[in-house]
């Protein structure tokens, strides 16, 4: 992860934190110039577009300089923070031949700068298997846009490429640079990147670029003599208006929430009950002594009868597997819980939540809950859900359709618990009732599977009992 740019200073990169991220946004340094770091100390917090994630850095030394100022978004492989180490110091961890093959190269050695430039185009045709990557230390192979160092560097001509109808010759070329959502584009345009012209800085292809590769030439010819209409021109009122960038953990919450609504077909249904012995089983489990100290509220009941229903219809806790179309059936259950923070909403997950007790599920949700409210929630930690509990009453709303987190078959939405009248026992009374709400993907789960779970959830929250004869 650093390369050296004279005898004693050395550049650590922006790594690629979790699962080939391209980008992340410095939340807050944690040292200035002049103060002395060691290895392993953490420098800077940063948030991708899973998780608010710390970086330590790899080696000692003092801070030199700060590349970024906080609320900058880096690209992976961008140098953040130049550190002054002693001279006697051992020399840093090879970097990956990609990586390397694209370092600027030193003054005195043009010719080699020359051959590792070709070596590096030659490469970076050929796929490459993604390596692990070590937080602080390592970054995928991927060819990811690197902005220009500061100070003097040798700045190797590309030979001039012909070019044949304003686009430039695929054969022999470089991979082209282009952003995830761009390359998604493309592919779905089917546009080859190699045959277009990129207009953005540094040679990066942008959206326009590929649609104005995907459009007919005859269509951009003009049809009459008259002249084009002005383009509309967005209006903004910077007074009575705020506009918020989207980025970091909202804007990957709504892209994979329009991406799941509009590929996974919901149906939701709903039930109302009572559970006013739920909540009375709830305040005799704060007095007892195996709960003392944990997290005891009516989700961590609502989520145990979840898993016990999950139990009793298995069929409900799978995935749906595009490519082979396939149905995966899971034999575990990771738990995920729909979390409010100031960066967005966010779904860890409780790993194998099948197997856990009363307590240690108390436990889980504890420490889920206060690790989200920290902003400390890992990308790990929201990756392999299975199925999810989003509780809408915390917000007095009574429920809602909520749309499946992507990849699981299953989300189960908790209204606010109301005294209202009930009919119990041939009288009405005021009880404790609420309404559940359960969406789920109609490719996985038919109308019969999916109302058995909703009403093995309300059986056993009107019946509590029922999580021992029904475990």
């Amino acid at each position: 992860m650093t390369t050296m740019t004279d005898a004693s200073v050395r550049e650590f990169k922006m790594p690629d934190v979790g699962e080939g991220l391209t980008e992340a946004e410095i939340l807050k340094w944690y040292v200035q110039p002049g103060d002395t770091v060691t290895d392993g100390q953490v420098v800077c917090e940063v948030e991708t577009a899973k998780a608010a994630v710390e970086l330590p850095i790899p080696y000692d030394g003092v801070v030199s300089e700060l590349r970024f100022p906080e609320g900058t978004t880096v690209d992976v492989g961008t140098a953040i923070i130049a550190v002054r180490v002693a001279s006697g110091a051992p020399a840093p961890a090879p970097v990956p031949a990609q990586a390397e093959a694209a370092a600027p190269a030193a003054p005195e050695a043009p010719a080699a700068a020359a051959s590792a430039a070709a070596s590096a185009s030659a490469e970076e045709a050929k796929p490459a298997a993604r390596q692990p990557v070590l937080v602080g230390y390592g970054v995928s192979t991927s060819a990811t846009k690197r902005r220009p160092r500061k100070g003097p560097e040798v700045t190797v001509p590309a030979p001039a490429q012909p070019e044949l109808n304003g686009h430039a010759p695929a054969a022999d070329s470089p991979r082209p640079l282009a952003k995830p959502p761009v390359r998604k584009l493309a592919k779905d345009l089917g546009v080859d990147l190699t045959a277009v012209t990129p207009s953005g800085p540094d040679g990066i292809i942008t959206r326009e670029d590929v649609h104005a590769a995907a459009t007919p030439a005859a269509v951009t010819a003009p049809v009459a003599a008259a002249p084009a209409a002005p383009a509309p021109v967005a209006s903004y009122d910077g007074v009575r208006e705020t506009r918020i960038p989207v980025k970091g953990v909202r804007k990957a919450t709504a892209a994979a929430m329009v991406g799941s609504a509009f590929t996974a077909p919901h149906v939701t249904e709903f039930v109302t009950v009572d559970v006013t012995r739920t909540m009375k089983l709830v305040e005799e489990l704060k007095q007892d002594k195996e709960m003392q100290g944990r997290r005891v509220n009516p989700l961590l009941l609502i989520a145990k009868a979840l898993l016990v229903a999950i139990k009793r219809n298995p069929d409900i806790n799978a995935s749906w597997d595009e490519a082979n179309q396939e149905i995966v059936v899971k034999h575990y259950v990771n738990l995920g819980i729909a979390a409010a923070t100031p960066r967005g909403l966010i779904v860890p997950n409780i790993k194998d939540a099948q197997d856990k007790t009363l307590p240690q599920l108390a436990d889980s949700l504890g420490e889920l809950v206060a690790t989200a409210r920290e902003g400390k929630t890992s990308p790990s930690a929201m990756q392999g859900g299975t199925v999810t509990i989003t509780n809408v009453g915390v917000f007095g709303v009574d429920t809602g359709t909520p749309i499946l987190n992507p990849g699981e078959s299953a989300i189960l939405a908790i209204g606010a618990i109301k005294l209202q009248p009930w009919v119990h026992k041939g009288k009405v009374k005021p009880r404790q009732v609420t309404t559940l709400a359960l969406s789920f993907d109609h490719r996985l789960v038919d109308g019969e599977l999916g109302s058995k779970v909703l009403a093995d959830v309300a059986a056993i929250l009107e019946q509590p009992k029922r999580l021992i004869t029904w475990a």
